[in-house]
Formats: C-alpha cells, structure tokens, sequence
C-alpha cells in the first residue's frame, strides 16, 4: 500500500487544518487507517485510527478537536484538526495497517505558532 500524505503547512494557535492521506488500494481493503506524529526529539505517537467497521480512536490529547474520516470512493483518508494548539506541531504520517503489516506515508509537517 503507498500513501501519499497532503495539507499541512503553518497555522496560528487556535486555527484549523485537514490533512489528506491518497492510498494507492481500495481503503475498503485495509484493515486500519490512521494517522501517526512525531515531534522534534519525541517518539512517533498515535493522533488518531479508524477500524474497518468504522469505530475510531483518539490519543487524549486531541479528543474533541480532531475527527478522522475517509472517503472510500476517493480512496481518502481525512484528518479534520481544530483548535490547534503550539503541541500539536509535528509531522504527521499516514498509515494503514493491512494483513499485519504496517505502511507508510512520506509524512506532512504541521506547524502551530503561538
């Protein structure tokens, strides 16, 4: 599966932004789809993931200002980002899990200013 992650870029505190993630396979096909964060000197985290059935997950740090979505007929995953905040600026990776394997996307940058 290749992904090709879009749509960061810099946004003020309080802003908001979509990141867009194109699979290169029917995203019906893919078992988990979510979108990962790395900031400088940190480890990559979980921001959000949605399941096959449609059931989503949120790292406690973004519920309620973040929504992840897809579109299986764009073969399109969405992540909406609201409320933006300085800690939310990272760059933000793609991914999908699909029979127990991990893919990647190149990763977009997010940039907060305060």
């Amino acid at each position: 599966v290749q992904l090709q992650a879009s749509g960061g870029g810099l946004v003020q505190t309080g802003g908001s932004q979509r990141l867009s993630c194109t699979a290169s396979q029917r995203i019906g096909s893919i078992n988990i789809m979510g979108w990962y964060r790395q900031a400088p000197g940190k480890e990559r985290e979980l921001v959000a993931r949605i399941y096959g059935g449609g059931t989503t997950d949120y790292a406690d740090s973004v519920k309620g200002r973040f929504t992840i979505s897809r579109d299986y007929a764009k073969n399109m995953l969405y992540l909406q980002m609201n409320s933006l905040k300085p800690e939310d600026t990272a760059i933000y990776y793609c991914n999908a899990f699909k029979f127990s394997r991990d893919y990647w996307g190149q990763g977009t940058q997010v940039t907060v200013s305060s």
